[in-house]
């Protein structure tokens, strides 16, 4: 599975590519595309579409990987973010690649360990997690981690999706919990016998 992992911003918008083969995660590319405040924000927004638009054709991503969408405290910033996301999105949808999102603390997990790292910390797990020579920089390792994020989470996400029976592996068959969890005590892999509950 390749993942491309967009962090938009209003006057840098850091991306990254990382593919996943089994266990194994290769950084394939990163960077930035710098917008600049010179030009007006349509002209911004264009450009950060067309270019957009490239990565996907480029790099064929199996998905795009976004941080949901927040409320911050100064409303002017808020609706510049939620423009340049709309931007993005519309490229996406254009190439018609899924997207998918993960709150900051997802992604700040993914590549640290804790949902609280700063900006240093999440460059600093990123270029450990991906065995880089070099730290990216803080926008292009905020979308490395966007798509780190995503390939630790696929697996976990694929495997608990509804098939065509219901639930996964018969699931349902099995008591209504994923692994027969309700025969066990009702909690997945029986913790409550086992006296973790």
């Amino acid at each position: 599975m390749r993942a491309l992992g967009i962090d938009p911003g209003t006057r840098v918008t850091g991306w990254g590519v990382v593919e996943s083969a089994g266990p194994l995660l290769r950084h394939l590319a990163s960077g930035t595309v710098v917008l600049g405040g010179t030009t007006g924000l349509p002209e911004r927004l264009a450009r950060l579409h067309a270019e957009c638009v490239q990565l996907i054709d480029t790099w064929a991503p199996s998905v795009v990987v976004l941080e949901r969408a927040f409320v911050a405290r100064n409303v002017q910033s808020a609706f510049r973010i939620g423009e340049v996301r709309g931007a993005v999105l519309a490229a996406i949808a254009a190439a018609g690649v899924a997207v998918e999102e993960y709150a900051p603390a997802s992604v700040k997990l993914a590549a640290v360990g804790h949902g609280t790292a700063d900006k240093d910390a999440v460059g600093r797990g990123v270029t450990l997690r991906l065995g880089l020579a070099r730290r990216p920089s803080a926008d292009a390792a905020d979308a490395l981690a966007l798509a780190l994020c995503h390939l630790q989470d696929a697996p976990l996400r694929v495997a608990l999706r509804p098939h065509d029976r219901g639930m996964v592996g018969g699931a349902r068959e099995r008591g209504g919990v994923v692994g027969g969890a309700r025969e066990r005590g009702g909690v997945v892999g029986g913790a409550r016998e086992r006296g973790a509950w």
